[in-house]
């Protein structure tokens, strides 16, 4: 069976480019941190690797590489020059959890952060860093960065931005201070991500490696990956306009009792989408797509095994009974036009006899 994949915000397939680029790091076996001539030659193309991924992403500021973002989030929430921890209701797990004890900023029912209220918040806050997800991984909503830059900034804070689902698809937004990176969201390798930091300033060091702050041997072989991938294109899908298919589809959803969740959104996206199939759980509907030879999702990848409610989907008021039957897909740099049609048609198959069984 020819599977399709549409799971692309769990983790994207490893671009060719990034493939050679492993291979390369992997014959430089030298620890880029060793004084002798091969560790001086790793540290060379390590920092090359910095700066073709600055270079690529328009970031003049500086980068510390990482494990991932989860690791990039842990650095910047714990160690940033700052007070106050203020953090939107609807970011990733692992925001949520490198942040406990932050003031949690709420959304309104289309996903937009609550401008009036962070204001409100930020002028109570001593010295804060806010922490906003640019792209929603369950949702595919954007956040309006350049109006939640200007509010940060009045109040004198600091702005960390999980760049995560948008990097390599978006220029990275307005006037951020710090910027977390995830290479396998975008065609590179799991198990290398990074921090982008405006100015050393702003961090605590903390570390051995990375200008002193991070531990742990350095990547190589992942660092030269991400910066084929980004350099190849990152997550960008530009072989065709899946607006073609999705709007009619779109409207077939609704003539067909389910939900698109983009409906209620204030900045939806082609990459990531959220609907709701009527009369059919989200964990059926997963079964049946995978014996179907589709790989969708149940929101974010980090919780999808939890029979708990999405916080994503309750934070944006969606009853809990739509909540459970909503699934995700998401696109990436290789799916194909052929791969997106076969998904709307099995969704409508599913739907309709559900629908029907229900009438």
């Amino acid at each position: 069976m020819i599977r399709t994949y549409l799971d692309h915000a769990a983790t994207t397939p490893l671009r060719p480019q990034a493939l050679a680029a492993l291979e390369e790091g992997w014959r430089l076996w030298a620890n880029p941190s060793s004084p002798h001539a091969e560790g001086r030659a790793a540290r060379r193309a390590l920092e090359d690797a910095r700066e073709r991924i600055k270079n690529a992403l328009g970031w003049t500021g500086e980068l510390v590489f990482t494990s991932g973002a989860s690791e990039a989030a842990v650095l910047a929430l714990n160690h940033a020059q700052a007070g106050s921890r203020l953090v939107s209701t609807v970011e990733h797990e692992s925001i949520l959890r490198a942040a406990t004890g932050a003031t949690q900023l709420p959304v309104g029912s289309d996903g937009a952060l609550d401008l009036d209220v962070m204001a409100r918040e930020l002028a109570a806050a001593d010295d804060p860093l806010v922490a906003v997800q640019s792209l929603n991984s369950e949702t595919g909503n954007r956040q309006d960065l350049c109006a939640i830059a200007e509010i940060v900034r009045a109040a004198g804070g600091l702005l960390l931005v999980d760049a995560s689902q948008s990097a390599g698809k978006y220029q990275l937004p307005c006037a951020p201070d710090m910027v977390i990176l995830s290479a396998h969201k975008f065609g590179g390798p799991i198990g290398i991500g990074a921090l982008l930091v405006k100015d050393w300033a702003m961090l605590r060091a903390g570390g051995g490696q990375e200008r002193g702050y991070r531990t742990g041997t350095e990547n190589l072989p992942g660092a030269l990956a991400m910066a084929a991938a980004l350099e190849a294109g990152g997550a960008a899908c530009m072989t065709f306009d899946a607006d073609e298919i999705l709007l009619p589809f779109a409207a077939e959803i609704r003539a067909a009792g389910g939900t698109w969740l983009a409906d209620r959104l204030a900045a939806p996206t082609r990459y990531i989408h959220a609907l709701a199939m009527p009369n059919l759980s989200a964990t059926a509907q997963l079964m049946r797509f995978d014996l179907a030879g589709i790989a969708v999702s149940q929101g974010s990848a980090c919780s999808s095994g939890s029979l708990r409610t999405s916080h994503v989907l309750a934070a944006i008021g969606l009853p809990d009974e739509l909540a459970a039957r909503t699934i995700r897909i998401s696109l990436g740099w290789n799916t194909t036009r052929a791969e997106l049609q076969r998904f709307c048609d099995a969704w409508l198959g599913m739907a309709r006899p559900a629908a029907g069984r229900a009438a």
